[in-house]
Parts: structure tokens; C-alpha cells; sequence
């Protein structure tokens, strides 16, 4: 059964819906929706390394989590410290990308997107209450990494599915969503972080949990305004269209794609590792006899990434009413230029340190250049991805878009064990250097493969 037959007004009721700012009324909910699962998500990114760095592995307390102390010695080599964190911070983040491709492969071929979203959903704030536990430190990981893979990339579908092919809000409301993730990454550290660093670790693991719930609830509630479900059934499934030539093609471009936009994004991804042990030990975040607590810097970064989406969504606007606006690859092209520059300033405050604490200066301007470099590769390429992915595998293929971030987390998670053993100006502009290598991928990809791409889209029938 298809959309149509399942929803016959489905067209008319909701792609021409625009209750929502102009928008379908189901991408309000959807957005709601990641909302809530970021927050939670990124509650448990902002405090992880700081609680394993400042807690969880200090002798006498890493010998209570069930199985770490086996998975330390025969998985990690005897890491310990500083080193231990990022290897497990790196590992965790990393499956969390990987798991969407089996979640949408589920969701396309056994369970629909629905019902993979609310089992991830559901597993997900079982993990986050697991985290209250010292002792069931590894289960909660596990539970999120499979929450997260039912989850991430069958919401990101849905969004897709609200617009027709050829519907020009589409691009827009990627952006909308992202600013949705953006406002909850401000508000976690402010929430999670706060009371995870002033009050108890487990009070702001216990508080993810909670917005996941909320999340859920409000994801049922907006049924009737979502895309229908693409369960299959046993009739569908032998009449399931077979993916043609020009498919393949598209679907081999996407991933040729991936490992270009995995070393694009690991500077970004540093934020939630190394990044914020180094602010926690060197940065200058006492004022007026108070120390704010180090996970505000996360807050910081997503008060300026939200601007920055806002900004940049608005000048292209602006732009596109006098020239020709950049492409997809065009505009991730320019955000690599901003995330080199992002780094550089990373680079000269470690570079400029001397004997005391480095202020603000430095790293706010490279939060708002690498939020800038944020805007034109995020959104723009998961926008690419879901416009491009050919529609019987279109959750699949968002799933596989998370690759890119699966590799981003496995390299942070390496990289961030050099911080112990490396000078810092090198470590930084080892990352400037990662997105160097990023902005040229890009630029050959627009060359050698772009227009191909482009034309086996536009030979798809409408």
C-alpha cells in the first residue's frame, strides 16, 4: 500500500498544509519531537567525559561498574584516565551513528518508521535512567546506541516525506529542524549540565530521561498530522518497485559522499570530548568569585549555532533574491572554509597561553566560525541526502548518512587520546588540518561526480 492509497487527502491536507510558519503542521511536532530526543541525548554528550574524567574513573569507583574494568584491560589495553574517557566516549558517540542504518532498514523492510520510533524512543529513556546506576554504566550505553539507531534516522524520513519531490520548502524545513536541535543543545547543558556538575551526577542523567518521555508522548499525541506509516505489508512487499539504474547511481554517489563529510565533521564532533576537558583544566570560567560550570561552554556553542542557522537561513534569503544561491555542495564547500578558520582560532589560544588561564576571547570566536561552518554542512547535506535518496530505501539511506558521523566519533575518539601526549597547538591545528582535507574532498566531489549525480535525479519520473 502506498502513502496515497493509505491517506488519499494525505497531498492536500498535509504537503499543502502551511500552519506550521509556512510548513506542514507535522514538521511542528516532528521538530518538537527531535527536540526533546536531543536534549536528551545531548545532556548525556555534555556530561559524559566530564563525569568518567571527574568521577566514574577515579580509583576505587571504575571497579564498580559492572564490566569495565574486564573491557578496560582486554579491550582498551589498560588505557586509564584521560585516555580511558576518550576511547569510550569515542566508541559510544561512533555506535550511536551506526545503529540508524539498521534501524532503517528495519523500519523499511519489518516494522515501519513508527513503531521503530517509539521502541528507539522508549529505549532510549530506559538508558538515560540506567545512567542513575554506577554499576549499569555499560547497559545504559548499549540501551542508547540501540534507542538512538531505531530513533535518529527514521524522525529525519518522516520530515522528508512531508513534502512532495519537487516542493522548494523542503531545504527550509531541514533547517527548521536543525534549529529545533539547536535550542535543545542551548537548553541541556543549562538544565542536565548544571545540575549533573552542582548537584549529582545522576540528577542530570535522571533529567534526559525525563524530556525523552515528554518527547514521546508528544510524538503520539501528533499522529494525524504525520506522514502515513510505510509498514509493509506482505502485499507490498511483492509489489516492492525494484531500484533502477539511475537509483543505484544516486545511492553510490550519497556514499561515496560520506567519508568526505566524516573528516569534515571532526572538529565539530572534539566539542563534547578533548575540547571540553581542555576548557575544564585551562579555561578562565571563574567571574566574580563564582566558577560557571564547564558545561556551558556546550551551551554557548549551541546559542551561536542556533544564530548562526538563523543568520545563514536569512542571508540566503536575502542572497537568493539577487543571485544565484550556491548549491548543496557549494555552500558545505564554504563551511569548511569557516570550520579551518573555527580551528585556527583554537590553535592561536593554546598557541598565546603562557602561564595562566586562557580567556574567553579565542574560543568564543571559534564557536561562532565553526557555528557558521555548522550551518552550511549539517542541514545542507542531510537535506542532499534526503532529496537525493531514492524513495524505496529513503530510511535506509538517511541511516547511512549517519556514517559519516559514526567515522567522525570513531577518529574523535582516537585523536582525543593525543591530548594527554601531544602539545596543544599541534593537537588543534591537527583538526584545522582535518578540515583542510574536508573542503577538498568537497571541491573534487563537485567536480568529478556532482552533475552526474544531479542528472540521475532529474531522470527519476515526478
Amino acid at each position: 500500500m502506498t502513502v496515497a492509497e493509505a491517506t488519499p487527502n494525505f497531498e492536500d491536507a498535509d504537503r499543502n498544509d502551511r500552519a506550521f510558519i509556512g510548513h506542514p503542521k507535522g514538521l511542528g511536532y516532528l521538530a518538537f519531537v527531535e527536540g526533546c530526543e536531543r536534549f536528551s541525548y545531548y545532556s548525556m554528550q555534555t556530561l559524559l567525559t566530564l563525569y568518567m574524567v571527574n568521577y566514574l574513573l577515579l580509583p576505587g569507583r571504575l571497579e564498580t561498574v559492572t564490566g569495565l574494568e574486564w573491557l578496560q584491560n582486554s579491550y582498551y589495553g589498560g588505557l586509564q584516565g584521560q585516555q580511558l574517557s576518550s576511547a569510550i566516549f569515542g566508541d559510544y558517540t561512533a555506535l550511536v551513528y551506526l545503529t540508524p542504518i539498521l534501524g532503517g532498514i528495519l523500519a523499511d523492510r519489518v516494522l515501519g518508521r513508527r513503531a521503530a520510533l517509539i521502541a528507539g524512543a522508549s529505549i532510549m529513556a530506559l538508558g538515560h535512567f540506567l545512567m542513575a546506576f554506577e554499576a549499569s554504566f555499560l547497559f545504559a550505553l548499549l540501551a542508547l546506541v540501540v534507542g538512538v539507531g531505531l530513533f535518529k534516522g527514521n524522525i529525519a524520513s518522516q520530515v522528508g516525506a512531508l513534502y512532495a519531490e519537487n516542493d522548494l520548502r523542503r531545504a527550509m524545513a531541514f533547517q527548521i529542524f536543525y534549529i529545533a536541535i539547536n535550542v535543545s543543545v542551548i537548553i541541556a547543558p543549562l538544565v542536565s549540565g548544571t545540575l549533573g556538575e552542582k548537584v549529582g551526577w545522576h540528577w542530570g542523567f535522571g533529567a534526559a530521561g525525563v524530556v525523552m518521555v515528554l518527547g514521546l508522548i508528544i510524538y503520539l499525541a501528533g499522529q494525524r498530522w504525520l506522514p502515513a506509516d510505510n509498514k509493509p505489508t506482505a502485499a507490498s512487499r511483492a509489489a516492492r518497485e525494484k531500484l533502477s539504474r539511475n537509483d543505484w547511481t544516486r545511492v553510490i554517489a550519497l556514499v561515496m559522499l560520506i567519508p568526505a563529510l566524516a573528516v569534515a565533521l571532526l572538529t565539530n564532533q572534539e566539542i563534547f570530548n578533548a575540547y571540553l576537558v581542555w576548557a575544564d583544566q585551562e579555561f578562565q570560567l571563574t567571574f566574580g568569585g563564582t566558577t560557571l560550570p564547564t558545561s556551558w561552554m556546550i551551551t554557548i556553542d549551541a546559542a551561536l549555532s542556533f544564530s548562526m542557522l538563523v543568520a545563514v537561513a536569512a542571508f540566503y534569503t536575502w542572497y537568493g533574491k539577487r543571485h544565484r544561491e550556491p548549491d548543496e555542495l557549494g555552500k558545505m564547500i564554504i563551511g569548511s572554509v569557516f570550520t579551518m578558520a573555527g580551528g585556527m582560532c583554537l590553535y592561536i589560544a593554546a598557541l598565546t597561553q603562557g602561564d595562566g588561564k586562557i580567556g574567553l576571547f579565542w574560543p568564543l570566536m571559534f564557536h561562532l566560525l565553526n557555528s557558521i561552518g555548522f550551518s552550511h554542512i549539517l542541514p545542507v547535506s542531510l537535506a542532499l541526502f534526503s532529496k537525493i535518496a531514492p524513495r524505496q530505501i529513503n530510511a535506509t539511506v538517511i541511516g547511512l548518512y549517519y556514517l559519516a558521523f559514526f567515522a567522525a566519533n570513531k577518529i574523535v575518539g582516537k585523536i582525543g587520546q593525543l591530548y594527554s601526549t601531544m602539545d596543544t597547538p599541534t593537537f588543534w591545528l591537527l583538526h584545522v588540518a582535518s578540515a583542510g582535507v574536508g573542503l577538498v574532498a568537497f571541491v573534487l566531489f563537485k567536480w568529478l561526480v556532482a552533475d552526474r549525480m544531479a542528472r540521475a535525479h532529474e531522470a527519476v519520473p515526478a
